[in-house]
């Protein structure tokens, strides 16, 4: 998505607790008349996004056939192919290769129907999930209502250490109705459910799997090689349930955590798709002639994390000492070359129907940063900012909040740690680190997975028992307006508050071949809401 393109105004579809078979999905019209449909924007009952979808591609028949290779920037010996376990866009897309989900989120980040013919609740509280026949598993095994009930109620399970528990923790039970119909009822009403379940974590994987290794889903490929840190193989699965796709024979993924030999392996011509392209890069590939770059406008952040659990950085007079530090104006013209948009230490972006504009964007003032260090009672502070380069904006930012702080009163300084296994061994684990949050297609899952106290990611350790009755309370509220103002009072809450310190949404940038097609822009996440390889074809 072009910064310069205009953003679209949201409308009200059918409700997400009405999604079926009816969905445009499954209508017998093009993809360019559906996403006509859809262009207005989102609905406002599931809380989403409302964004354009990128500028389609000039008409042309797919090709069928060739192997694209395809580089992502995070990859390490804790690579998996267990949708309960991933963390990371490396997992997301190497999943979305060889799982399928029971709703699928579209260019506008609207739920359509998926190994689901239809979604069904009166209330929100219990759901009604049909199955779609006729599909199968890579091993020849029927899809049926005991696989997902398998690969729900195991998110619950302690002992899977699934990252989407939180989220499951709302699922009471989760029964078959027959072979193919599951019921699913909630703790409370939740009318964001078909948007939870079009997330990676929920992907389906068969009854009782234990080995995730082999990843037999009824996605589009089959999984002939996967080498944790290095690369995976996926060959096309000839029984795929959607007619036509996919258009390869194979998709090679590898982990290249080098930024510059991605690139430079994009414009040789030894790759075809790369992921996270520095906004440095960007002239250079486009200038090129041989290739171009893929530009997503969405909720994705890097944040600044202050552990509350760390003696001077959980002093809240310390932490917004810090917010009114960054410069945030500066980073968006110079680190992201404009490839962004300003953020105000929350993580809900401008352009949301949920947006609260009533909180005054926090600038860059060193007064105030001296007044709450002063006021703060600690003297000349010394802290060390991790940063490392895969996170964008991270090691830049430090640098200046480095500079910033010694004008103030501050001792801060920068260590940068190489990208390989910052996942495990830093991030959330020095009073100050960086984080990098992908988009999320409802705020309830943002929240839940990342400030409610009991979320898996909850980065900086912030706890706030009004805020966890807000998040609660929003998921079965039916009244926008009185959604509107419960999300409202939640980021001022974190605006206030909070530990973690956003100032940037960094536009998701992706180095492509001109021979790659059918290349188009999701808010959902890089690389095409990581589900590249479904979509895509090689020029013959």
């Amino acid at each position: 998505m072009s910064k310069f393109r205009k953003e679209s105004g949201p409308v009200t579809p059918k409700s997400a607790s009405s999604l079926s078979t009816s969905s445009l999905s499954d209508i017998n019209i093009s993809r360019r008349g559906m996403m006509k449909v859809f262009s207005a924007g989102a609905a406002l009952s599931t809380g989403i996004i409302s964004l354009p979808n990128s500028a389609w591609a000039a008409e042309a028949k797919p090709v069928k056939g060739g192997t694209l290779r395809a580089a992502v920037s995070n990859s390490s010996a804790a690579d998996t192919l267990d949708p309960a376990r991933a963390n990371n866009s490396g997992d997301y897309m190497r999943q979305y290769m060889f799982y399928s989900g029971l709703t699928e989120l579209d260019t506008q980040l609207i739920p359509q129907m998926g190994l689901a013919e239809s979604m069904t609740s009166e209330d929100g509280l219990t759901w009604s999930i049909k199955l779609r026949q006729g599909v199968t598993f890579h091993d020849g095994k029927s899809l049926t209502s005991q696989d997902v009930m398998f690969s729900l109620l195991r998110h619950k399970d302690p002992a899977v250490a699934s990252t989407a528990i939180a989220l499951a923790k709302q699922f009471v039970t989760v029964k078959a109705v027959g072979l193919m119909e599951v019921e699913i009822k909630l703790d409370q009403p939740n009318f964001d459910l078909p948007s939870i379940l079009g997330t990676p974590a929920f992907l389906i994987v068969q009854d009782g799997t234990k080995d995730f290794s082999k990843a037999i889903g009824t996605g589009p490929y089959s999984c002939k090689e996967f080498s944790p840190g290095t690369r995976t193989l996926g060959t096309r699965n000839k029984n795929f349930w959607k007619p036509g796709l996919p258009h390869l024979d194979q998709v090679e993924l590898l982990g290249v955590t080098d930024q510059a030999a991605r690139v430079n392996a994009l414009l040789s011509g030894e790759l075809h798709f790369v992921s996270t392209i520095s906004s440095r890069d960007v002239k250079r590939i486009n200038g090129s002639n041989s290739c171009s770059v893929l530009e997503s406008k969405s909720g994705m952040y890097s944040d600044l994390i202050l552990r509350q659990d760390a003696a001077i950085t959980r002093n809240p007079d310390f932490v917004l000492a810090m917010k009114y530090l960054q410069p945030r104006e500066v980073l968006l013209k110079t680190v992201m070359q404009g490839f962004g948009t300003l953020a105000n230490d929350h993580p809900v972006p401008p352009w949301h129907p949920f947006f609260n504009k009533d909180l005054p964007q926090r600038p860059n003032d060193l007064d105030k940063a001296r007044f709450y260090l002063k006021k703060s009672g600690l003297v000349k502070p010394s802290l060390e900012i991790v940063a490392t380069d895969n996170i964008e904006g991270s090691v830049e930012g430090a640098q200046f909040l480095q500079q910033l702080g010694s004008q103030v009163g501050m001792n801060l300084k920068v260590r940068r740690v190489p990208y390989d296994n910052y996942w495990s061994q830093h991030w959330m684990k020095h009073p100050i680190s960086y984080g990098s949050v992908n988009p999320r297609p409802t705020l309830d899952m943002l929240f839940s997975q990342f400030y409610k106290s009991d979320a898996p990611w909850n980065e900086s350790g912030w706890k706030n028992v009004q805020f966890d009755q807000l998040v609660t309370a929003a998921r079965g509220e039916r009244d926008q307006a009185k959604r509107k103002q419960m999300y409202g009072d939640m980021q001022a809450l974190v605006y206030n508050h909070c530990g973690t310190i956003i100032p940037l949404f960094i536009s998701s940038l992706d180095g492509y071949s001109n021979k790659v097609k059918g290349v188009e822009s999701y808010p959902s996440g890089m690389m095409m809401g990581y589900r590249f390889s479904e979509f895509v074809w090689l020029a013959s």
